[in-house]
């Protein structure tokens, strides 16, 4: 259990502030993470991150001959594209970026979007997905990264330290991803700070095999085995998954502990692991018998193995010199540590644009509506959590807090300045998108800014075709974002039904407000209905298995928001 904490939800930023002064000499915090820079010729930047709870990834990674700079999340949260652009932007040289990450929807979408605005400013900017856990999926590009993060951050930046360029730091990174693979199993779940309950158990006498490190459970529980048997199980397994074109049997080794599995029963294990790897020819290098890559306080551990060539092998064994990790064979390097400037991607405008009284007047209503979201999401936080650690990281409840607390601020300044309602969803859209991160909050956010986007500024009086229109923008936005379709186990599930039946009602001539009364009906059965699909999408696709029988958690978080607001007085 995580014992010391504050505010549980603010444990990400305040873990960070501890960090970055315990380290100061050699880094700096910017808005989002930290970096370092280095002293001599100006280098690729290569940018790594997720979420908090893995020390020492990612921020602990952040040093000569590894990263340039590292994002971090809310715990097991993707961070906000937001905070990716701003240390990605602090952290560039003038010779371009790489942003790698594990393969998680969230991760995806962010860096993508942080990505996409480096890019249209002139920054030459290229992502690196990991995929190296072999139990999340059949084919490579559909799994996740672990551990297997840390081998691929650690070639390119030794590639990038020794002044490559960006299209070689890339192709190396590639690399070192279609080498990499590994296998992990849980002994405990983790438990979030302020919980009282581990996000999930193993039932005594078994471990998890084949678990996330953002909290998810194994892919199946199997009985507990002795050291020898495990390590014939991760060896076998991982072996079994060896690259076609493997080109030679050295391998660089992790063997990763998760969090509060101890360092003698590692080194018991690895004295089982080390025959069987040299029984089957391989050649172990530089081996790491460590906590690589953590997952709070979970029990467990994970063997990582890249399969080598000359190149890797160079970039693998290379010095380097960070918080978290120490490969050195000269004395450290100086390192810059002038860097004061950071970065926001969301800068608050002091006024708003111009707009009609009909505008304004909307806008003060959907602050209300915002509000009453806010109360709704604040009293089934802890629901929505439990479902969503049901098959995936049991962090929607929290997210959604974040980026509903965050556009509620955003609204109440909005309303404060005397914006319209275009304006006001814009800025809540952007504030949500940048304080929640992962799956949700990118989606939520993004959403409410086409609905402001299509409702405008400057309209004499609002019909409710034009709310319908924000509703259709809405739910656009959604689909075309997280590429989701009614069946995948979504909140499109009940998105998609609420929106047809919101459109059905107001073409009959009903009030906006008994429409979508009518329509939030519809939802919240369409919510429920989830609880028998198998998810197709997202971190609970690798767990579908479990997920039958319980609800979307994006589906029914849609579902209460859309009930609360129906409540509402319109007067």
């Amino acid at each position: 259990m995580t014992r010391l904490f504050g505010d549980p939800a603010e444990f990400a930023e305040d873990q960070l502030a501890g960090f970055v002064d315990l380290y100061r000499d050699r880094l700096r915090g910017v808005p989002g993470g930290v970096v370092a820079l280095p002293s001599g010729p100006p280098q690729v930047a290569v940018i790594v991150g997720g979420g908090a709870g893995h020390y020492p990834a990612f921020a602990g990674l952040v040093g000569p001959g590894f990263a340039t700079g590292a994002v971090v999340g809310n715990i097991f949260t993707s961070p906000s594209a937001a905070r990716v652009y701003s240390v990605a932007k602090a952290a560039h040289q003038g010779r371009g970026v790489v942003l790698s990450f594990g393969n998680y929807a969230g991760d995806t979408m962010n860096f993508g979007i942080a990505a996409e605005r480096l890019r249209k400013e002139g920054i030459d900017t290229r992502i690196v997905i990991v995929t190296d856990d072999i139990a999340s999926a059949a084919e490579e590009q559909l799994r996740r990264g672990i551990a297997g993060d840390f081998t691929v951050f650690k070639v390119m930046g030794a590639a990038a330290a020794t002044g490559v360029n960006l299209d070689e730091v890339e192709r190396l990174g590639r690399a070192a991803n279609a080498a990499t693979r590994t296998l992990g199993v849980a002994f405990s779940g983790c438990t979030m700070p302020g919980a009282h309950e581990p996000l999930f158990d193993v039932p005594a006498g078994y471990l998890g095999l084949g678990l996330g490190i953002h909290g998810e459970p194994g892919i199946r529980d199997e009985p507990m085995p002795t050291a020898a048997d495990l390590a014939h199980t991760l060896v076998n397994s991982v072996l079994a998954e060896a690259p076609a074109r493997a080109a030679s049997k050295r391998v660089a080794v992790i063997l990763n502990g998760l969090g509060t599995t101890k360092y003698e029963e590692l080194f018991l294990l690895w004295s089982h692991i080390a025959p069987l790897l040299r029984k089957a020819g391989h050649t172990t290098v530089d081996v790491e018998v460590d906590e690589i890559v953590t997952s709070l306080d979970m029990g467990g551990c994970s063997l990582t193995l890249m399969w080598l060539d000359d190149e890797l092998e160079t970039h693998w064994r290379a010095d380097a010199y960070t918080p978290g990790y120490r490969k050195q064979k000269a004395p450290l390097v100086s390192i810059d540590t002038t860097l004061e400037q950071g970065y926001s991607a969301v800068e608050v405008a002091a006024g708003a644009p111009d707009s009609s009284t009909a505008s304004r007047k909307l806008a003060e209503l959907t602050s209300r509506g915002l509000l009453t979201m806010q109360s709704s999401l604040h009293e089934h936080e802890q629901r929505l959590g439990d479902i969503d650690a049901i098959a995936g990281d049991g962090d929607h409840g929290r997210g959604m807090v974040k980026g509903i607390d965050a556009a509620v601020a955003a609204s109440t300044i909005a309303c404060s300045n005397a914006a319209g309602v275009a304006w006001l969803l814009q800025r809540s859209g952007q504030a949500w998108a940048e304080q929640a991160g992962g799956t949700s909050g990118v989606l939520w956010g993004a959403a409410l800014e086409a609905a402001g986007m299509v409702l405008t500024d400057d309209r004499d009086r609002y019909l409710p075709s034009d709310i319908v229109a924000g509703a259709e923008a809405f739910l656009e936005a959604i689909v075309d974002l997280g590429g989701a379709t009614i069946g995948d186990k979504t909140m499109v599930d009940a998105l998609i039904p609420f929106v047809d039946e919101l459109r059905a009602r107001v073409a009959t001539g009903a009030s906006v407000q008994s429409a979508w009364r009518a329509a939030s009906v519809v939802a919240t059965v369409a919510a429920a209905d989830t609880a028998v699909l198998t998810p197709k999408l997202g971190r609970a696709r690798p767990l579908a298995a479990k997920s039958i029988g319980t609800p979307d958690a994006g589906a029914t978080s849609l579902a209460l928001l859309v009930t609360a607001l129906g409540a509402m007085s319109h007067s």
